[in-house]
């Protein structure tokens, strides 16, 4: 099986590093995911930025784990 739709990246930057893996989820429609994500109480702990690739945000589910959403756009 070639390109399941995962891929990855090691953090290099020291200031991000956390000893916890970060899971990022693609979205077509970023506006969309968050509003989602607030709708069954998640919040974000990082408002959306643009890095080399598109946008993100991250988000603290209510279940305590952060994850993150990413789009190309």
């Amino acid at each position: 099986m070639t390109n399941a739709g995962l891929d990855g990246v090691i953090q290099s930057d020291p200031a991000e590093a956390s000893a916890l893996p970060l899971v990022i989820l693609k979205a077509v429609d970023l506006e969309a995911a968050e509003a989602a994500v607030k709708a069954v109480g998640g919040s974000i702990t990082r408002p959306t930025f643009s890095f080399p690739g598109g946008r993100r945000f991250h988000f603290r589910e209510p279940g305590g784990n952060e994850l993150a959403v990413w789009s190309e756009h």
